[in-house]
C-alpha cells in the first residue's frame, strides 16, 4: 500500500512502536513516520506507507497543534512531569500573571532544545548524553510560536492551545513560561490536535486498523498519493519524454504541460496520470531536476 494513515497515539507507545505494531498488522515493511511523538504524548502521529515513506522531509515540515497542560512549581530534567524533579518552588498564583507570560511566547523566540530530545549532536541523540548523566551545550535555534490559545487557569496548573513551528518542543514552552513567572513550570499533557493538513478527525487507533484491514477496509482510511501532493503544481511528462523521467533525468519544460513556479516542489505525471516524482524548476538552466523519484 502506498499512502498515509493518520494514528491516534496512544499514550505508552513511542512512535517507533506504533510503526512496529503496524508492519505486523498490515504485512508490509515500508512504513515509517513522520514527526515524532513522545511515548507519553497522544495524538496525531502521521504514518507513511510504501512510496509515500519517500515524502517524510516534505510531510515533517508542515505546521503542528498541540493541546498541552502543565503544572507550575517545579522543574524536572525532562522538562516534563514524568521527569526526575530538579527544584520546587511556590507556584505563582496570580491568573493574570501567568496569561500574560504564557501569551509572551507568541511570535519567534530562540528556544534551547532539550537534553531529553532525538537531537543529534556529534553523532549522538540527546537523550543517549542525558542518560548516561552527561550535559552537553545546544545552540538556541529560532522557532516560531503563531499563536497561544489559553484553556484555563487553576494554579498551579493552565493549558492552552499551541501552533507553532517545525522543531519546537512544547516541554520547552512550558519550561520556559516557568522561568519567565521565576517559579518554574514542566509539561504535564500534550496531544497533537493537527500536524500540517492533518487533523485528529482523520486518525484511527491502532487497535482500529487491525479491524479495517482484516475487513478489507483500511482505504476508506488510507490517504493516497494525489491527496497528499494535491497542493503542490503537477507537470504531466509526455509519452516521448518518459524515459528521461523514469532515469530520474532533468526534464524541459517543453516536454510535457503544467506551469511550474522556480524552486517549488512540482508533482512530475507520466503521460498516463501516474504520479513518478516531485521535481523543481532551477532557475539557472530552465529546467526541472528531481527532488523525490516515487517509482
Amino acid at each position: 500500500m502506498d499512502g498515509v494513515l493518520i494514528i491516534d497515539k496512544e499514550k505508552g507507545y513511542t512512535s517507533n512502536d506504533v510503526v512496529a505494531k503496524l508492519r505486523g498488522i498490515l504485512r508490509q515493511r515500508k512504513i515509517g513516520h513522520a514527526g515524532t511523538l513522545d511515548p507519553d504524548a497522544t495524538g496525531v502521529l502521521v504514518v507513511l506507507l510504501g512510496r509515500a515513506t519517500k515524502l517524510s522531509g516534505l510531510m515533517m515540515s508542515g505546521q503542528k497543534c498541540y493541546r498541552a497542560g502543565l503544572r507550575l512549581g517545579i522543574t524536572t530534567d525532562t522538562q516534563d512531569t514524568g521527569g526526575t524533579v530538579l527544584s520546587e518552588r511556590e507556584p505563582e498564583t496570580d491568573p493574570e500573571k501567568i496569561r500574560e507570560a504564557i501569551l509572551s511566547f507568541q511570535g519567534e523566540y530562540d528556544q534551547i532544545p532539550p537534553m531529553y530530545s532525538a537531537l543529534k549532536v556529534n553523532g549522538r541523540k540527546l537523550y543517549q548524553y542525558a542518560r548516561s548523566g552527561q550535559e552537553v551545550l545546544r545552540e538556541a535555534r529560532k522557532v516560531t510560536i503563531e499563536s497561544i490559545a489559553i484553556e484555563a487557569i487553576d494554579p498551579p496548573f493552565a493549558s492552552f492551545t499551541v501552533e507553532c513551528s517545525k522543531g519546537t518542543y512544547v516541554r520547552t514552552l512550558c519550561h520556559d513560561i516557568g522561568q519567565r513567572l521565576g517559579c518554574g513550570a514542566a509539561m504535564e499533557s500534550l496531544c497533537r490536535v493537527r500536524s500540517g493538513s492533518f487533523t485528529l478527525e482523520d486518525s484511527v487507533k491502532i487497535g482500529e486498523v487491525r479491524e479495517l484491514f482484516e475487513a478489507g477496509r483500511l482505504e476508506e482510511k488510507l490517504i493516497g498519493l494525489d491527496r497528499i501532493l494535491e497542493e503542490y503544481p503537477v507537470f504531466v511528462c509526455d509519452e516521448a519524454h518518459e524515459k528521461a523521467l523514469l532515469n530520474g533525468n532533468r526534464l524541459a519544460p517543453a516536454w510535457g504541460s503544467g506551469t511550474v513556479p522556480p524552486k517549488v516542489p512540482a508533482v512530475v505525471k507520466d503521460s498516463r496520470g501516474n504520479i513518478r516524482a516531485l521535481y523543481r524548476l532551477k532557475e539557472e538552466d530552465d529546467m526541472l531536476h528531481p527532488d523525490v523519484m516515487l517509482l
